[in-house]
């Protein structure tokens, strides 16, 4: 029986490179590895020998045979990637792969594990700086760290390591969040340095960090919501859902949020990934929560909840909705009740030829058929604008959306979470590209003037670096971040070569005093 990639898979594609047939697409050489919500592992070339079982950080993959109650359907969403039949396949498995997956042959690099030489090529120690210790930074470490030449210092503001790894990924989705074992890994490595609860700009300048290290790689993330611009959005009883996640998540910096769940209707404004997440926590019964690492107060204060609905609201269609498809499937099959607002209509999936698209429409006329759950549970609602926010006596009482249909409504609900994105900001000293919310770049190689705003130069900024979704943009999923830092740090380790080259030798950092003894230290 073939293995099957399920829910859990973060996309950092160790499993690729493990595969001894190529039968995991899409590859980071190909055109569909940016925009996949998972990779697939062709059924008809996989020869079960279990290599990208041992390589996937998070157990994403198993043997169909041994698929767990809610993950069945993962069998049909991998077969589908590969439409092909035998009857008009091509004569080999690399024309199957290249059928469904076409890539200019002259720009594939063959597949070979990931790995460096074991030398810089350059003379003296070297020395990296890296801000952040989310999931870009944990694997641009771990790149660096090959070169036994280098030794890394990682400055987080927080008193706990992994960013969003730790702090972003809901506490019931477990195997995701077991990708920390592989991080806590590479924290122990001896040539690492962990340093908490140092914040530069306050406890350090960046000036100072660039004195003190051969080159500085910003990984600090897009750590600001996008603002829902609609009057009423300031109103007690609204929040963003990533607030609501960090109180969940056990953030210190929303540990004190007002989070009321007294009311029997909640709201969620977005359809991403995230939206689901809030949603279903909300309705989750909380003795399951309890064996998970969710936040004491956050459970206390579920075990009291009276919310009986959570409605998600969708601006367009439910062929445009922004989840992906592992993540509906395992709300829908994870025990949790679910439908689709009885006037919604959702488009036949024979509608479209994406065939992830068409796959979530087929789930979704699944739900939407399905009788209206009495017990808590979670309601679609696509086709809804909201314009505006009711508020009695300062508190929200519900969302007034505009419905493509042409109507109106008021969507009735006491809490109301928003999770419309994520956006960066700027980092004093550094350029900043206020249209898309990132350190300008190229291919992590900073480059601007220094200062937050337009016109920027395209020269580079000597030493400085950047990984992650300051780098790109806030996409992709937690594995996207290791194809990601390993190009920032081939551009590093290129600029040193150069470097080294033009001037016969590297400038050692300099050693400035140790940072104060009250920074903590993993």
């Amino acid at each position: 029986m073939p293995h099957v990639v399920t829910q859990a898979c973060c996309g950092d594609a160790s499993c690729v490179y493990a595969c001894p047939v190529n039968c995991i697409h899409p590859t980071p050489d190909e055109p569909d590895f940016g925009i996949a919500e998972m990779l697939y592992i062709d059924p008809a070339t996989c020869v079960d020998c279990g290599a990208c079982v041992t390589a996937c950080p998070v157990g994403a993959i198993t043997a169909s045979h041994r698929l767990t109650d809610g993950q069945e359907r993962f069998i049909d969403i991998n077969a589908s990637m590969y439409p092909i039949t035998s009857a008009d396949a091509p004569d080999t498995a690399a024309g199957l792969t290249e059928a469904r997956f076409p890539v200019d042959p002259a720009h594939r690099r063959p597949l070979a594990p990931i790995g460096h030489p074991d030398t810089l090529g350059v003379d003296g120690p070297v020395s990296v700086g890296i801000v952040g210790s989310g999931p870009s930074a944990m694997y641009a470490a771990d790149d660096l760290l090959r070169y036994p030449q280098v030794r890394v210092v990682m400055y987080e503001r927080l008193d706990r390591p992994f960013g969003l790894a730790r702090f972003g990924v809901a506490p019931d989705h477990e195997s995701t969040r077991s990708v920390m074992a592989l991080f806590d890994d590479i924290a122990g490595h001896p040539r690492l340095e962990i340093r908490l609860g140092t914040e530069i700009g306050q406890d350090l300048s960046l000036e100072n960090l660039r004195s003190r290290h051969t080159a500085v790689i910003w990984a600090g993330g897009a750590t600001t919501d996008r603002r829902l611009e609609i009057d009423g959005a300031g109103s007690r009883g609204v929040t963003s859902a990533t607030s609501f996640v960090g109180w969940y998540n056990d953030h210190p910096d929303f540990a004190d949020l007002d989070v009321d769940l007294s009311v029997p209707e909640a709201v969620v404004i977005g359809t991403g990934n995230v939206a689901l997440d809030v949603a279903r926590i909300l309705v989750r019964d909380p003795r399951e929560l309890a064996a998970t690492s969710i936040a004491g107060h956050a459970l206390a204060t579920l075990r009291n909840s009276a919310i009986g609905r959570v409605t998600i609201l969708g601006r367009r269609g439910a062929e445009h909705a922004a989840f992906t498809l592992p993540e509906l499937v395992g709300l829908v099959d994870g025990g949790i009740p679910v439908t689709v607002d009885q006037s919604d209509e959702v488009p036949d999936p024979s509608s479209t030829t994406d065939p992830v698209t068409r796959a979530k429409l087929e789930v979704l006329r699944e739900v939407a058929a399905r009788p209206t759950p009495t017990v808590p549970h979670i309601r679609f609602a696509f086709g809804r604008t909201p314009r505006t926010i009711s508020v009695v006596d300062g508190r929200a009482c519900g969302v007034v959306v505009d419905r493509s249909d042409g109507g109106s409504e008021c969507v009735e609900a006491g809490l109301i979470l928003t999770s419309i994105g994520y956006r960066g900001r700027p980092v004093p000293g550094l350029p900043f590209d206020p249209v898309r919310g990132v350190i300008p770049n190229e291919n992590g190689r900073v480059v601007g003037d220094g200062t937050a705003g337009e016109p920027l130069s395209r020269s580079p900024l000597a030493d400085v670096y950047v990984t992650g979704w300051i780098k790109r943009g806030p996409s992709g999923f937690i594995g996207t971040n290791k194809t990601d830092s390993a190009q920032t740090v081939a551009t590093l380790v290129d600029d040193l070569r150069t470097r080294a080259g033009r001037a016969g030798e590297l400038a050692a950092p300099r050693r400035g005093s140790r940072i104060a003894s009250l920074l903590g230290r993993l």
